[in-house]
């Protein structure tokens, strides 16, 4: 989660201590195994459960792909499942065929634990999603699988964005659609000093005291800072192989949403 200096750009997240982009991948994988337990509970405490109408947003924005009923769907640093989740609510919403008549959803994590949560939510559900362990940069799929490829809140603890955006842009058929739903740190308005209060002083503390692990929660702000703003991004996306990239601004311009088209 932590991302690209404004100054002297990086190529993806730095927790503190990593030196180069193994070293930031341990570090991501390993805080994210500690707070398993409380994840779920935790993103829903700390957005307000503002989280679960963000991935139905992020969801409903690519409708059209989803009601097809050959269209293959990847989503990408899947934590424990719930935008997948809300994909799959959505296709079944809109579906012509039966749910035993369309392939399921894959969702890839590197982090075990939270595909282990994600089965077990799945399972308990009924949804058409399998799991699979995968880092994002080295994707275990064949060029040109996938329609649609969609992450939220992951994108940002990637260790290089513009390899994770090259490796979205290989798997995606020519025409498929990238959504990448993130954190954004809101340069200017009423709410934005707000925000950085309570994501900088209140959001670790109650993420630590419950999690028990304050490592991940004390990331979480400097990576919101530091992560690219939405023109940055949506340029780096122009040049990894994507076009007419769209931005969507919620929550006061907290939560971003970019969407595009693989040229």
């Amino acid at each position: 989660m932590i991302a690209t200096q404004k100054s002297a750009p990086l190529p993806g997240t730095r927790p503190e201590g990593s030196h180069d982009e193994r070293e930031a991948s341990a570090r991501v994988r390993d805080m994210f195994t500690r707070i398993v337990p409380r994840y779920d509970f935790l993103n829903h405490l700390l957005s307000f459960s503002m989280d679960r109408i963000w991935r139905r947003r992020a969801a409903q924005r690519f409708i059209e792909i989803l009601r097809r009923p050959d269209a293959s769907v990847l989503d990408l640093c899947c934590g424990t499942g719930d935008l997948a989740f809300a994909l799959d609510r959505a296709r079944s919403r809109v579906a012509h065929t039966s749910q035993s008549h369309r392939a399921p959803l894959v969702g890839s994590d590197f982090v075990e634990p939270m595909l282990t949560r994600a089965r077990e939510k799945a399972q308990h559900a009924h949804r058409s999603v399998v799991f699979a362990a995968a880092d994002a940069l080295h994707l275990p799929f064949s060029d040109a699988s996938f329609d649609l490829v969609t992450t939220a809140f992951g994108f940002r603890n990637l260790a290089n964005y513009e390899d994770g955006l090259r490796e979205i842009a290989r798997v995606l058929k020519r025409g498929g659609e990238i959504g990448i739903l993130e954190f954004s740190d809101p340069a200017s308005g009423p709410m934005a000093g707000l925000f950085r209060f309570y994501f900088k002083h209140i959001l670790p503390r109650i993420g630590g005291a419950i999690s028990g692990h304050s490592e991940a929660y004390e990331y979480l702000p400097g990576s919101v800072s530091k992560f690219p703003s939405s023109t940055e991004l949506a340029a780096l996306m122009e040049r990894t192989g994507f076009t007419a990239v769209r931005i969507a601004s919620w929550n006061f311009g907290n939560v971003i949403l970019h969407s595009a088209t693989r040229a």
